[in-house]
């Protein structure tokens, strides 16, 4: 989506199917493709599902093993010949849902669990609180889609009640986002500090990479 400074949307959402297996050749392929549906950018901001620590990814665990350091932010500005900043596409959602006050967190619910952490609005990066030993397993295993298809909805929806209990007592949040679509089967009252975020933020959110200057260091 092309974006004006302040973060309103000056195109229509642009959508495309991730590559069956996602390579960064494969994926880098696609987002050509969009590119080229979205002319006349001068910077490009990038959420990408994995360890995002000054534009190299670290990991990518549901996508492919050779997103390993790679130079994602540098070889997209090669690519473009523009400014680009990449974070974590949790963290860039909740850039788009943080109010800047105390300590804010973002899980999304999706394929796996994205998660993010700011205090007073900063964005605390190289957080991937999905892949944590939790129970048995992981914090995905119980409530990204693997643990939906295993447990059932309501089984998923009492894990995601302990997994909001659980991360209060670890991070003290004031206040907590969910995300993704699975937000979509919740099934219980949230608590009056906890609340569910379109996917649609994520994309406004990407202006604000650009006013944390922390993120191009």
């Amino acid at each position: 989506m092309l974006l004006d400074a302040v973060g309103n949307a000056v195109s229509d959402r642009q959508r495309i199917p991730t590559p069956d297996e996602p390579t960064p050749a494969a994926v880098l392929a696609e987002l050509e493709k969009l590119a080229e549906a979205l002319p006349g950018f001068d910077r490009v901001s990038a959420g990408f599902p994995g360890v995002i620590k000054r534009g190299v990814v670290y990991t990518a665990v549901n996508l492919h093993p050779e997103w390993a350091e790679f130079p994602l932010q540098a070889e997209l500005e090669k690519r473009w010949k523009k400014p680009v900043r990449v974070a974590n596409d949790a963290a860039v959602q909740g850039y788009g849902a943080i109010k800047g006050q105390g300590v804010e967190m973002v899980i999304t619910l999706g394929t796996g669990m994205g998660s993010s952490l700011y205090t007073s609005g900063r964005l605390c990066p190289g957080l991937e609180l999905g892949h944590h030993p939790w129970r048995n397993h992981t914090y995905e295993d119980y409530i990204g889609r693997r643990g939906l298809d295993k447990y059932g909805k309501e089984k998923w929806n009492k894990r995601l009640q302990e997994v909001i209990e659980q991360t209060l007592h670890t991070f003290n949040w004031d206040h907590l986002y969910l995300g993704g679509g699975n937000t979509k089967k919740i099934e219980f009252e949230l608590p009056k500090n906890v609340s569910v975020v379109s996917n649609e933020e994520g994309l406004l959110g990407g202006v604000m990479l650009w006013k944390d200057e922390t993120l191009g260091k």
